[in-house]
């Protein structure tokens, strides 16, 4: 299992359309990927248990994953929050 905290930098937090390149990118993957914000777990591959997190910009999230391609899947998923989910500031 991988553990790592991400932080949302895009404006607009985890809203719909950064929740859909989270979960189009981690259904790409075999390994089961969550994140954790407070006592609560979202599974990546579901976007309304993604949106239903209600994070913002600024809020430091726990990325978890377990599987066999989890190297390349923490790498992908840390890019795409890095990057702000492609968005423009």
């Amino acid at each position: 299992m991988l553990q790592e905290s991400v932080i949302i930098q895009n404006k607009l937090g985890l809203h719909t359309r950064a929740a859909a390149k989270l979960v189009t990118l981690a259904s790409k993957y075999e390994s089961k990927i969550q994140l954790q914000y407070n006592n609560h777990l979202a599974d990546c591959k579901s976007i309304m248990a993604i949106i239903l997190l209600g994070v913002t910009k600024g809020i430091t999230l726990n990325l978890m994953i377990t599987g066999a391609d989890e190297l390349e899947a923490r790498d992908a998923i840390v890019t795409l929050f890095n990057n702000r989910f492609d968005e423009a500031e």
